[in-house]
């Protein structure tokens, strides 16, 4: 018994130092582990951030830049002189593996000799590449010059403009398009030569804004143009034709590019903008030469219509100056207060015949007429109720005397004579329009020839 005692007494005692055996060594071991894996951080931190060196250090503007990583937490710290620099600088530093997170904190450079510096430099490389482009830039300008020479020279002909164009205006025009198109073709050559086509469409981008900029500021003057150019190829009118343009009469004295120049009857110039006028309805009383006059007279109630027609077409159509083709009417048009209305009219050859003054002379043989057949044209009559007056006694009114035998009462009337109604003030606004005319016959888009409506 004492011997089995002893033994697990002693069994007792080693046992604790067995079982503290291995976890001495399981705690050497995280020992171990953990200086492993801080060294490895370590490493990759500075892997990182030499990365990160290489890249600045082959870009312009981050000179200044210093970079630092902590467990893959990556500061930047320094100056630049672009603010673009400073979000192009996250945002390449971010696409780096490993980063964890950035903290930014460059900022500008306010250091006047930092900034100047690189401009100084720009302007220095740039002035040595037009130094080294001159040669090819003296090329271009030749290639431009003689483009222009050439298309300048072809718009300086004659023909075939004046044989394309219905009139100068219109050659002229050709001419410029040509310019214009000489001129691009130039500018293409020239950019072409020096490598930079790529700037033409920049050039006429910019070109079209402006022009669209430039066309709603004078967007009038723009409209009168371009109903200039449709008035000068449809030639609706000659110079000295007699028209009626919005409610405005008189003789055409010019078409220029703005506007449409008249002579009214009262001599005064009127200008109508062309835009008006090519949107207007154009009465032109010259293109046929047959006109005709009209008037209105009155007769009494109890005229015989029939007979009163009758000698009015009869009187109106013996004029010397009237056509007999189409033939003079005449038709009742109303029944008024006091008369019955009739309305005459009658045609006349307007080159040779004034129409306001045949208008005239038709007026006043149809009135002498009238007044031989009896035929009453009354005036208004108004009939004005007041207090009634007795009656009184009248002597009788003595009869008149009867005319005497052989006197101007019994003789045949006499035929009026037919005044002059040659057209002598048409004429003369014809001298004057011819006049002005001649004194700036260049300002001119219309021509003598037919219309081409």
């Amino acid at each position: 018994m004492t011997t089995l005692r002893t033994l697990l007494l002693l069994l007792a005692l080693a046992l604790p130092g067995a079982l503290a055996a291995p976890t001495a060594a399981q705690e050497g071991t995280i020992t171990t582990a953990e200086g492993t894996s801080a060294a490895t951080r370590g490493e990759a931190d500075a892997a990182i951030a030499s990365r990160i060196r290489d890249i600045l250090h082959e870009l312009d503007g981050f000179e200044d830049v210093t970079v630092t990583v902590k467990s893959g937490i990556v500061t930047l710290r320094g100056t630049t002189l672009d603010a673009g620099l400073v979000d192009e600088l996250g945002r390449l530093v971010g696409r780096v593996e490993g980063v964890v997170a950035i903290e930014n904190e460059v900022a500008l450079s306010t250091s006047v000799s930092e900034r100047l510096t690189p401009v100084w430099e720009r302007l220095v490389r740039r002035a040595q590449q037009t130094v080294a482009f001159l040669p090819l830039i003296g090329v271009a300008a030749v290639a431009f010059a003689v483009v222009n020479w050439i298309g300048f020279a072809i718009a300086r002909r004659h023909q075939p403009w004046e044989r394309l164009a219905p009139n100068a205006f219109i050659a002229d025009l050709y001419r410029n398009v040509v310019r214009i198109l000489t001129v691009i073709a130039g500018v293409v050559v020239a950019l072409d030569i020096l490598g930079a086509t790529a700037l033409l469409s920049t050039i006429l981008g910019a070109a079209g804004i402006v022009g669209l900029a430039i066309g709603f500021a004078v967007r009038d003057t723009v409209e009168n143009f371009i109903a200039s150019i449709l008035l000068s190829i449809r030639q609706p009118f000659r110079p000295n034709d007699a028209v009626e343009i919005e409610g405005v009469e008189g003789k055409v004295i010019r078409l220029t590019s703005r506007a449409t120049i008249l002579l009214n009857w009262d001599g005064n110039h009127v200008r109508i903008p062309n835009a008006t006028v090519f949107k207007a309805h154009i009465l032109n009383f010259s293109t046929n030469p047959e006109r005709r006059f009209r008037f209105d007279i009155g007769v009494a109630y109890g005229t015989d219509l029939a007979a009163a027609k009758a000698l009015a077409d009869e009187t109106v159509a013996a004029l010397p100056f009237v056509l007999k083709t189409p033939a003079v009417n005449s038709w009742t048009t109303e029944l008024r207060d006091s008369d019955i209305g009739m309305t005459v009219v009658g045609w006349i050859d307007q080159r040779e015949t004034d129409l306001q003054a045949a208008r005239s002379e038709a007026i006043r043989q149809l009135l002498i007429a009238f007044e031989r057949a009896g035929i009453e044209m009354p005036e208004p009559t108004y009939r004005l109720l007041g207090p009634i007056a007795p009656p009184t006694d009248h002597a009788a009114a003595p009869e008149p005397a009867a005319a005497p035998s052989g006197t101007q009462a019994e003789t045949a009337p006499v035929t009026p004579a037919v005044q002059d109604v040659a057209a002598t003030p048409e004429l003369e606004l014809e001298k004057m329009v011819n006049e002005e005319r001649a004194a700036t016959e260049a300002d001119d888009l219309l021509t003598l020839g037919e219309r081409r409506e």
